[in-house]
């Protein structure tokens, strides 16, 4: 648990409001669509802001080569086992997902996104197979070759160790996918442990070696002086996404402070009600992590004033928890729950990768929002540190680049391709 961190996330719930309220009219505004009634969105908490309503799952890094998940469960609902149907569950659904950042029903067919979390989750296909199910997905089965499971080593033996707190990051990150990309291929990529060195990053190496274009990570290790060296493990002409943290600002993260991969920032989505639907609205994420590398020289893309090194977000996309998104998890979960985090809006982006095509063998896949900024919506409310910072971009969410949100959100997928 980060008790300060999570005060600071459930105290701006009502000023992140405001600011919304504050933002230009129109402002990230998304066409007006038809559906399932809006949710209430919104955190709970008692008047001394202590923690109600969500928590961290996997615990902070112990140490320099350990990654943590960061994958956020709401607390404040009651245990959902089954569902008749789909309109029992809480959190944004894949409808949603596709709704609110224009992405086709059909689109990624043949392409896979990757997914490499540490340790084995025993019900990962599964869970998969009832939240496809559920939300009317077509089947991604080993037996229909849509999903593969396999080691860091390229085996099919799982990992000897399981970790509850990592399964549920794995079924959120298959859901993620599922949701953004249903005609995508998914390959699970376990590592043994959460070791970055040793397991994680040759796990990366590991969907590389399978062919996979497209990498998510959503887990991060504290950054070292050394992790320039690792960037080895992130060769041209693959889209690498990582979730850029869930502490707001700063909060200093690797792999998504590597200058070759996306990092992937967070937002609020909200769905407004107009007279004949709903619209789709974003704010910065309190929980955003963004800021300046300590070690990552700065991409040749990039151009904001206030980072003499590598700045964190690029883009970014849904992580708040509230209302959340639905995943389906048995291992670790009662069934049916509500997620957030960046570890959402790193498989959510990935997948979005996906859809719009195969990277050059030469590119490097996160330049390409900055070639397209007008592809993505811009987000201009919101702020992910209480104290301020300075520059003062680096934390609030502005016209145009700034730490939470990076270049804004995906407006369908022309910003991620060449």
């Amino acid at each position: 648990m980060r008790p300060v961190r999570t005060v600071r996330l459930l105290l701006g719930a009502v000023l992140l409001a405001l600011s919304l309220a504050a933002a230009p009219a129109g402002a990230q505004a998304r066409p007006q669509d038809h559906g399932r009634q809006p949710q209430a969105a919104g955190p709970t908490g008692d008047r001394d802001g202590r923690e109600v309503g969500y928590k961290h799952v996997c615990a902070p890094p112990t140490g320099p080569d350990r990654a943590s998940c960061m994958a956020l469960l709401r607390t404040d609902l009651p245990p959902l086992h089954t569902a008749k149907d789909e309109s029992q569950i809480p959190g944004y659904h894949p409808e949603d997902i596709q709704s609110a950042y224009d992405l086709p029903r059909h689109g990624g067919a043949g392409r896979t996104v990757a997914i490499v979390n540490a340790f084995d989750n025993p019900n990962a296909e599964s869970d998969l197979a009832v939240y496809r199910r559920t939300f009317h997905l077509p089947p991604c089965t080993t037996a229909n070759g849509c999903f593969r499971k396999i080691n860091q080593n390229g085996g099919t033996t799982p990992p000897p160790t399981t970790d509850p707190t990592w399964a549920l990051e794995t079924s959120l990150d298959l859901d993620a996918v599922s949701a953004a990309c249903p005609d995508c291929k998914i390959l699970l990529v376990e590592a043994n442990n959460n070791l970055l060195v040793s397991s994680l990053l040759p796990a990366v190496d590991q969907a590389v070696a399978q062919g996979a274009k497209f990498v998510s990570m959503s887990w991060a290790a504290p950054e070292q002086p050394a992790e320039t060296t690792l960037d080895t493990h992130f060769p041209p002409g693959i889209a690498f996404v990582a979730g850029s943290g869930d502490s707001g600002y700063p909060d200093q993260n690797y792999p998504a402070t590597s200058r070759y991969v996306t990092a992937a920032g967070g937002t609020t989505l909200h769905r407004i009600p107009t007279h004949n639907g709903y619209r789709w609205s974003e704010t910065a994420w309190l929980g955003s992590g963004s800021a300046c590398s300590l070690y990552e020289p700065k991409p040749a893309f990039q151009h904001d004033p206030g980072c003499p090194r590598r700045t964190t977000v690029d883009i970014s996309a849904l992580a708040s928890p509230f209302p959340g998104f639905a995943i389906y998890n048995t291992f670790s979960g009662s069934g049916w729950g509500v997620s957030g985090g960046t570890s959402l809006a790193s498989p959510l982006i990935a997948s979005m990768y996906a859809i719009a095509g195969t990277p050059g063998p030469t590119d490097r896949p996160n330049s390409y929002p900055y070639a397209h900024p007008g592809a993505f919506s811009d987000v201009l409310a919101g702020y992910n540190s209480f104290a301020g910072c300075s520059p003062a971009y680096l934390c609030v969410a502005r016209p145009g680049y700034d730490g939470p949100t990076g270049l804004g959100t995906p407006r369908g997928v022309r910003g991620l391709r060449p």
